[in-house]
């Protein structure tokens, strides 16, 4: 039984007339880490640089993973309203993850997201209102916290907060049954309650109209 492989932390080779072309998998076997879909191959006499390189490579990969899973879920809850749980089925992914992972997506347009931030960062305040997940996203890249620092930072600073502060404020709007039964129903197909999926659209309409900022 074959596996596809990939090397992480060797550099291509060059041929006699410059040309790159990929090194040997024994090579790359004996100079870095070798990526099969059933896990790495690392040589004893790995050096600490490739071994670093290699998680590093490793990291952004499975970073891009969850926005890009997230944005796949999403088009398919779009598009596919009907089929994307077949499809879901069909490449054997946890859904809840996924899901996760689309909630996380939604929360932040592609413009918005920071790529010196992990994906785990951002869900780390995705809960929050937009101007609110900016800011705290921009006090993490330039003090470069983690993740379980900026949780902790935005923990604290919610704690610190008067009781007043942190009350949530309710609105009353009047619906038809109609419109009430096709919000519900297009909450249902993005696998949302109501009140999120109410919430979502109203952030994204007032992004809109604020020109994508959130305050």
């Amino acid at each position: 039984m074959s596996t596809s492989s990939a090397a992480l932390g060797t550099p291509p080779r060059s041929g006699p007339a410059g040309e790159h072309r990929t090194a040997p998998h024994r090579q790359s076997a004996r100079n870095g880490v070798l990526v099969t879909r059933v896990g790495l191959q690392i040589p004893s006499a790995l050096s600490y640089e490739t071994w670093e390189s290699a998680g590093r490579r490793i990291s952004a990969v499975a970073n891009s993973s969850a926005w890009c899973l997230g944005d796949w879920l999403v088009y398919g809850q779009w598009r596919y309203t009907d089929r994307y749980r077949r499809a879901v089925d069909a490449v054997g992914l946890d859904y809840q993850t996924l899901r996760n992972y689309a909630w996380v997506a939604r929360r932040f347009e592609v413009s918005r997201r920071r790529d010196t931030l992990s994906f785990n960062h951002h869900a780390e305040v995705a809960s929050l209102l937009p101007h609110e997940q900016d800011y705290w996203l921009d006090r993490a890249q330039e003090l470069g916290w983690s993740r379980n620092q900026l949780r902790a930072n935005v923990r604290g600073a919610r704690e610190e907060e008067p009781d007043g502060a942190r009350k949530t404020a309710s609105v009353g709007i009047q619906l038809t049954p109609e419109r009430i039964a096709r919000y519900r129903a297009a909450a249902e197909r993005s696998d949302s309650s109501l009140e999120s999926w109410m919430v979502d659209r109203l952030d994204l309409a007032a992004n809109t109209a604020l020109g994508g900022h959130g305050g």
